[in-house]
């Protein structure tokens, strides 16, 4: 897939796709266990990304094997939090909760300060953190009332493992290796735990309707993680920053709409606590560290 379109198109088109697997993922999740979603996704991506390597002559032999595993471990565990969550939450909360991503990572980053004692505490990344955290307790308070808890912590987990797959990510561009190379990986590795959940808690009888939207699950999340990776490494970090938190806003409408999901102060303020936490978080990252191909890399959804 080679697109046409500028990075903040790119950005926005993928932005949208993720909200509407989003939608998928929360219908499927009626049916599907979050580790079958988590194998077919895995499974239309893996043979997107062999056959568009083989039509490009790239080869998917890697050198760093160890340094997929656990890219692959920290992004598929990631991922199985998220679509749980997003069959338990609000859409626009799960997704909010998976985006403190960039939160996360300024934590990473504070932490990695304090414990080497080489690095100045940055009181603005400090400053960030809290008011992401600040977010995070307004959006999930009407979760809480709604006994739905557990739904919380596993989008909220899902974020910070999502953090610790842009740093293996970043890794992995800096070893040399090409975007499909990394998200292929990604993909065996959701087939790998994927079947093993299925394993263990059992399969699902497919129905016309549900392989369907399991079809659709595995296109989108592909063709949305193709055009961001684009846009990440043709654009400029903080712009793409910006337009992705757009997905929230896809999928609160999407929520609203198709899912009569309530709409609260609370909620609405929490989620504009994080997006704002996120963005302050991306742009003192981007200025201490050169924009380049590698720091530019994006998590490949997780």
């Amino acid at each position: 897939m080679r697109p046409t379109m500028s990075a903040p198109w790119l950005m926005l088109v993928a932005s949208l796709l993720f909200a509407v697997m989003g939608v998928c993922v929360k219908w499927a999740s009626a049916v599907y266990g979050a580790g079958e979603i988590v194998f077919y996704r895995s499974l239309v991506g893996a043979l997107f990304i062999f056959v568009l390597s083989r039509s490009r002559g790239t080869s998917l032999a890697t050198r760093v094997p160890a340094m997929h595993f656990w890219r692959s471990t920290s992004g598929v565990i990631s991922l199985m939090l998220w679509f749980y969550a997003i069959g338990g939450l609000p859409l626009a909360t799960a997704m909010t909760l998976n985006y403190m991503s960039s939160v996360w990572m300024a934590v990473f980053l504070i932490g990695g300060g304090v414990l080497v004692g080489t690095a100045r505490v940055d009181g603005r990344l400090v400053a960030a953190v809290l008011s992401g955290f600040s977010g995070v307790a307004l959006v999930l308070r009407p979760t809480i009332d709604q006994q739905q808890l557990w739904f919380g912590l596993a989008g909220l987990f899902s974020g910070m493992l999502a953090a610790l797959a842009y740093l293996q990510v970043t890794a992995l561009g800096r070893a040399g290796e090409p975007a499909e190379r990394i998200v292929f990986y990604f993909c065996l590795g959701g087939l790998a735990a994927g079947a093993a959940s299925m394993a263990w808690r059992g399969t699902t009888a497919h129905t016309t309707r549900g392989a369907g939207l399991l079809l659709v699950i595995g296109l989108l999340a592909t063709l949305a993680q193709m055009m961001m990776t684009r846009a990440y490494r043709i654009g400029r970090t903080l712009v793409n920053a910006c337009l992705q938190y757009l997905g929230i806003v896809f999928a609160f409408a999407f929520g609203a709409l198709l899912f009569d999901d309530p709409v609260t102060l609370s909620a609405l303020a929490g989620m504009m606590l994080i997006v704002a936490a996120g963005l302050t978080a991306t742009l003192l990252r981007t200025r201490q560290q050169p924009e380049d191909l590698d720091t530019r890399s994006p998590p490949n959804e997780t």
